[in-house]
């Protein structure tokens, strides 16, 4: 195993952080708006552009700006290649809000890579139209998105 951590978050948040050559990055953003402002020090990127949205009809043409079966491939191709790397790499994943896309991803991260997910259980919404499209790629793979309550058990939780 080689990617070694899984992380999501907010493209404000991305933006703002100091490069890692040991952090791989999945930028995702939306079609209206300019690609991320990524530190140069993060050397291995792959940069998306698609509106959080799900479709309303699956047997329509996917309209554009509209998460597709190539970008998922786009996104197997990454994250099989950081697998194969001599090393080890973490991957952080992130959308403009690092709520819903960013999330989704992030969970087929690792899914694919048995890698941990930070703060998984705060993943209850990921877009499951993104969800869907990569678990087709890997049917042998099972994708959970955790419940809304494990984030309330977290949050009530006592801290150290």
């Amino acid at each position: 195993m080689t990617i070694n951590h899984v992380f999501y978050t907010s493209r404000k948040l991305a933006e703002s952080l100091q490069g890692n050559p040991y952090m791989a990055v999945i930028s995702i953003t939306d079609p209206t708006t300019p690609e991320a402002r990524l530190d140069p020090l993060f050397r291995h990127v792959l940069r998306l552009s698609f509106f959080d949205a799900v479709p309303a009809d699956e047997f329509q043409p996917t309209l554009p700006g509209l998460f597709d079966r190539t970008m998922a491939r786009q996104i197997d191709a990454f994250v099989r290649e950081i697998q194969a790397a001599p090393f080890a790499l973490s991957m952080m994943v992130h959308c403009e809000y690092g709520v819903s896309r960013s999330a989704a991803v992030a969970l087929f991260v690792e899914a694919v890579s048995g890698a941990p997910l930070e703060a998984r259980e705060f993943t209850y919404e990921a877009n499951p139209w993104v969800v869907d499209t990569l678990q087709a790629l890997h049917p042998e793979i099972s994708i959970d998105v955790p419940t809304p309550d494990a984030a309330r058990e977290r949050r009530n939780a006592a801290r150290a």
